[in-house]
């Protein structure tokens, strides 16, 4: 496969030509999803915020530590959280996070450039492509620190690439390397990928015949080594920790399906389609640059060896589907006519301006779901449900609007992360042992929402409800005080004795995308 690529010398840097400013200019495009929203509609957003209101106000919110406990673990998942700290101090935390969320896409877009820049001096189809991948179904969901650690790769990569030769490289990339790891391991993993899979083809077509450009390939990536036992340790946290799931061939062809999945389905598989079958021409004409070209073909053969669960994460091996996307295309080595580089961007513009007009009409939907916390006094216990119709194709984006009480009301909630021995949150409210995803019903179309043993409500002060169409039942005590068209609050009542553990009608939580 070597012999299809052109072999590449060291780049002759162009000056920043139009391409090059058009390309930061869509990087800029890509932050206008948190822009122009007051709530983003990212899955997991708000029990991240939860968390960091936790963090931050520890020993000093007597409410919040009755409610919850906060164990520091040093660990490779921990960009954002550590981010927050002076983004919360100069901005407050709601806006500091909203910083960050805006901070993510623009950086994805800017190492796009980078790395095309450092590899072949000037901006080419290949970045315009890749900037269609930027608000990939990790992002989507949530995913801020891994999606933070693969932003800082291509910046990383692009340096080493740059340093080529110098003497300094090894030292400066074992801090580099475990900043990296902090934000998010699998994005560590992703550098090395990349890394190895370029020198190994840089050596290669200098002549070192193919064990010993493995070999020495792998001794290059020493400097980034530094993590590994943590790395290893981290996969050993609670049970389900390192697991494949349920029907795992299934969920691997799911998620290369679904590895652009927002908001239309035949528009995203589409986009699939074609980001798969470019590189795949551009290896045919000879267009296709190796040296990142392998990285992509690897990461493609993890997404399909690594298991869903890794490290208390979830899809650790689908969020690499469209790392392997986005870094195909930017193997594209290719500089087309004007019309043909104004087409490539066009996936891109196209994704941006649907996600966008989606986050618009959902966020408003959500300013008047959370005017319910008006009626929420501080320190209050509430329960969340939300219901999830299995099929449907846009990613739920109101999963954990129910954290919003413990931001807003620094309320109990059921809806955040708090699984002992995963995070860093947890639950220390006496007989309150509800989490993510106690909240969430997945329900296939014909099946509807029964709140009537929905156990958290029976130990909670209100209940608070989200779903495309109301229960069918409601837990007795329950008396509604605010209501939307999708959305209602209800005070609850308890004159029994609280249930011990309701038999809940909840299914068990699989976030895996139809």
């Amino acid at each position: 496969m070597a012999s299809a690529f052109p072999k590449y010398g060291t780049p002759q840097r162009s000056p920043r030509d139009a391409w090059y400013w058009a390309a930061v200019l869509l990087a800029f495009v890509a932050t206008l999803p948190p822009l122009l929203t007051l709530y983003p509609m990212m899955t997991d957003y708000p029990a991240h915020l939860a968390r960091w209101h936790v963090m931050l106000e520890r020993g000093t919110n007597p409410v919040l530590d009755s409610y919850y406990g906060f164990r520091w673990a040093w660990s490779g998942n921990l960009g954002a959280d550590l981010l927050i700290f002076p983004l919360a101090a100069l901005f407050g935390l709601e806006t500091g996070g909203k910083i960050i969320l805006v901070m993510i896409p623009l950086l994805t877009g800017l190492g796009l450039i980078s790395v095309e820049r450092a590899l072949r001096g000037r901006v080419g189809i290949g970045t315009l492509l890749a900037m269609g991948t930027i608000w990939s179904p990790a992002l989507l969901m949530g995913f801020m620190n891994f999606t933070l650690s693969l932003a800082l790769v291509l910046f990383a990569f692009a340096f080493w690439v740059r340093s080529e030769g110098k003497k300094w490289r090894g030292a400066v990339f074992v801090p580099i390397g475990l900043i990296i790891w902090l934000c998010h391991q699998s994005g560590w993993g992703v550098l090395g990928v990349m890394v190895f899979a370029y020198e190994c083809h840089r050596l290669h077509v200098a002549g070192h015949s193919r064990f010993e450009s493995i070999w020495r390939a792998v001794l290059a990536t020493v400097p980034l080594w530094l993590p590994i036992v943590p790395t290893i340790l981290a996969g050993q946290q609670a049970p389900g920790s390192f697991s494949y799931g349920r029907r795992a061939l299934t969920a691997k062809w799911i998620f290369w399906k679904t590895a652009l999945r927002d908001q239309q389905g035949y528009l995203d598989v589409a986009t699939v389609c074609l980001f798969v079958a470019l590189p795949v021409l551009a290896l045919f004409t000879k267009k296709l640059d190796g040296r990142l070209a392998w990285s992509a073909l690897l990461l493609a053969l993890l997404a399909l060896v690594v298991p869903r669960h890794l490290g208390g994460g979830d899809y650790a091996d689908y969020r690499l589907v469209a790392v392997a996307i986005m870094l195909g295309l930017l193997s594209i080595d290719f500089r087309p006519p004007a019309f043909s580089m104004a087409l490539a961007a066009g996936p891109f513009l196209i994704r941006i301006a649907v996600t966008t007009l989606a986050w618009k009409s959902h966020s408003l939907a959500t300013a008047e779901m959370v005017r319910a916390l008006d009626l929420v006094p501080r320190g209050a216990r509430v329960a969340y449900a939300f219901e999830e119709i299995s099929g449907l194709w846009p990613i739920p984006p109101n999963g954990h609007i129910g954290s919003y009480a413990t931001v807003r009301r620094d309320a109990l909630t059921n809806c955040n992360f708090a699984i002992p021995g995963v995070h860093m949150l947890q639950v220390k409210a006496p007989g309150w042992s509800y989490a993510d995803p106690s909240q969430r019903y997945l329900l296939r179309g014909h099946q509807r929402v029964d709140l009537r043993n929905f156990a958290p409500a029976y130990k909670a002060d209100f209940l608070w409800y989200y779903g495309a169409r109301p229960p069918i039942g409601m837990p007795e005590g329950a008396t509604i005080i605010f209501r939307t068209q999708n959305t209602f609050l209800a005070r609850m009542h308890h004159p029994e004795p609280v249930l011990s553990e309701p038999e809940t009608l909840l299914v068990p939580a699989v976030k895996a995308p139809k």
